[in-house]
């Protein structure tokens, strides 16, 4: 069972930063796939960066330059570095394991969640 805890939310000003951490533990995968979502009010939840096992990464277009995915594997730590924070990125920001194809498939095929870390932009 794979457990995941979010933490590093908080206020900040449009332009500002903030990175944001997962600790996990439990890992059942030897070859994973960790992500980083996040859900706005009234809206659907959406990926935002993903890292496998390799250290493959990707992003979803909107934070591409901006946001950046990172882990280290000595302290079983995901991190989320995210710099010129936009009102648009306010969200509560989860992550997410999953299996290596889960960073091949769209954002899909994550089995495990945290309970999220909020994260408000304001201008």
């Amino acid at each position: 069972q794979v457990q995941l805890a979010e933490s590093g939310g908080g206020s900040v000003q449009a332009g500002g930063s903030l990175r944001l951490s997962c600790a996990a533990s439990g890992y059942i995968y030897s070859r994973y796939c960790m992500g980083w979502f996040r859900q706005a009010p009234g809206k659907e939840r959406e990926g935002v960066a993903t890292i496998d096992s390799d250290g493959t990464t990707d992003y979803t277009f909107s934070v591409k330059g901006r946001f950046t995915i990172s882990q280290d594997n000595a302290k079983n730590t995901l991190y989320l570095q995210m710099n010129s924070l936009k009102p648009e990125d306010t969200a509560m920001y989860y992550c997410a394991a999953g299996p290596a194809y889960a960073c091949y498939s769209g954002f899909l095929g994550f089995d495990y969640w945290g309970k999220g870390t909020l994260v408000t932009i304001s201008s």
